[in-house]
């Protein structure tokens, strides 16, 4: 693996700086305040091509790799975690599954769309099944030409505004997962109802909502793959997906390390900036370290992605450190703050509650940790990963 960024990526990188510090940043504490992505810098997204970074470029998107990616998403976190989920999902889980297991016709029709700004989400989650994702119960019936789904999702991320949703349905009982089929539903679907709006903690101008299907009406055309396939294409999809948020998680990571800095140097106690304390000192330099240790092992993720090697269990070990060093980087930057960091005054109080959901989403901690194991108690080619 070579350590060191494309000339592309770096440029991905500067440019994604720029846009994030002028545009997205002095809106943060906006976004968080009103919850919600005002549309002028939706707009400003979709004009930079932020909804088709993994589109093909024959499809209209950018088609950047899992490394250039990696670095835009961090640099989107970095200014503001809301809006980097809002892209990270249309990305990875909305397009990157019809990217990857999309029909030609599919494609065609879908991706143009998406690569403009049209907004994707992805629908998995239900109201009693969460890492359990096979025990959906989310029926889709086959009625003529069409199928009739009927059932309910949640934390359905980017389903107040999206236009298209990426929705697992079950298809048949006779099994757990093989019995699961993906659908593409568009949003003005007969049956489809958008429903309430979910109140977070944190990354809260990131849209989360229910949804409920009343005998929804989809089309055969627009079931991805045969039926089936849906715990295929969810699983595979959320590989990628990690990535992206283990990403976002070095976003709010960096951002933490980078306000607790510019503190402890202007803030004065006993006659010293308190930067001078070896207690500040050392908390500084963990996060540091820390943080390049997860930037490393996400890059590697996103590097084995780009190459064909199969990457689940580092796309797992990336999200799981990331998280984790979100939230331990956001906590140092809220201590160093003192009682300051705990006012809205400051933005670490906002990192503070933004990291904590990347330990949840796309897979907990806990699921993190059973793939991982998995990969080493019982790897697929029978040797041991250790």
């Amino acid at each position: 693996m070579n350590f060191e960024l494309t000339e592309q990526q770096e440029m991905l990188r500067a440019l994604t700086r720029e846009f994030a510090d002028g545009e997205i940043a002095p809106l943060a504490d906006e976004i968080d305040t009103t919850e919600s992505i005002p549309e002028s810098l939706r707009q400003k997204l979709r004009e930079n091509n932020y909804f088709g970074l993994l589109i093909p470029e024959e499809y209209g998107g950018v088609g950047v790799d899992a490394v250039g990616y990696v670095v835009v998403m961090e640099e989107l976190a970095r200014a503001s975690a809301a809006v980097a989920i809002t892209v990270s999902v249309h990305n990875s889980v909305a397009a990157g599954p019809i990217c990857r297991f999309g029909s030609d016709d599919q494609k065609k029709r879908w991706l143009p769309e998406l690569a403009k700004g049209k907004l994707g989400a992805f629908a998995l989650t239900e109201p009693g099944s969460g890492s359990d994702a096979a025990a959906l119960i989310t029926r889709a019936e086959k009625n003529g030409g069409d199928y009739v789904l009927n059932g309910s999702k949640t934390f359905v991320t980017n389903g107040q505004f999206a236009d298209l949703f990426v929705l697992m349905a079950r298809t048949s009982q006779e099994s757990k997962h093989r019995g699961i089929t993906a659908f593409l539903i568009e949003r003005d679907a007969p049956g489809l109802k958008i429903g309430k709006t979910i109140d977070k903690m944190g990354i809260r101008g990131s849209d989360t909502v229910e949804l409920a299907l009343d005998n929804c009406r989809v089309p055969e055309r627009n079931r991805l793959l045969e039926e089936g396939h849906g715990f295929r294409v969810a699983m595979q999809t959320l590989d990628g997906g990690r990535i992206g948020v283990a990403a976002q998680a070095l976003g709010i990571a960096q951002a933490s390390l980078e306000a607790a800095s510019r503190y402890a140097r202007d803030r004065y106690q006993f006659g010293h900036p308190i930067a001078d304390f070896q207690a500040i000192q050392w908390m500084i330099a963990d996060m540091k370290t820390e943080i390049e240790a997860a930037r490393l092992l996400t890059l590697q993720a996103a590097w084995m992605k780009d190459q064909g090697i199969p990457y689940a269990p580092h796309a797992s070990m990336a999200k799981l450190k990331s998280s984790a060093v979100a939230q331990m980087a956001a906590d140092r930057a809220v201590q160093i703050h003192g009682g300051y960091g705990y006012t809205r005054e400051f933005p670490v109080e906002r990192f503070y509650r933004d990291a904590k959901v990347t330990e949840l989403y796309e897979g907990t901690s806990e699921i993190q940790r059973i793939v991982i194991a998995n990969s080493v108690l019982h790897p697929k080619d029978g040797k041991s990963a250790s």
